[in-house]
């Protein structure tokens, strides 16, 4: 499948405007960036780095805010139409958000959002 990244960055906030807003206005210090791929050697769509949520003490403070990526190439190669790719999409950020609140990958996986 190919996009345009522009089309591709569209989607991402779209699948953004779906993410209820109640979770939205809970998330804290953290940046939604799309990039064409992930780290040399790793077969990933979305990534999540920074500090959870829960895992944040008094002592978090004057951090970088945490990032969640999500990758354009590697998403555009497993979708043959739009529609998946609005699907995946959708599922990536939902997936990214989720360790932005300290849920892990089995937890994810178990919800249907793995």
């Amino acid at each position: 499948m190919e996009m345009e990244r522009e089309r591709f960055e569209e989607l991402v906030g779209e699948a953004l405007d779906e993410v209820p807003e109640e979770l939205l206005t809970l998330m804290s210090n953290v940046v939604i960036l799309v990039e064409d791929d992930p780290p040399l050697g790793e077969d990933l769509l979305g990534l999540y780095e920074g500090h959870a949520l829960t895992d944040r003490g008094w002592d978090y403070a004057g951090v970088l805010p945490d990032r969640i990526l999500i990758y354009r190439n590697p998403i555009l190669r497993i979708c043959e139409t739009e529609d998946d790719v609005v699907e995946e999409v959708a599922v990536t950020v939902v997936h990214e958000i989720a360790h932005h609140f300290g849920i892990d990958d089995e937890r994810l996986h178990d919800l249907g959002w793995g």
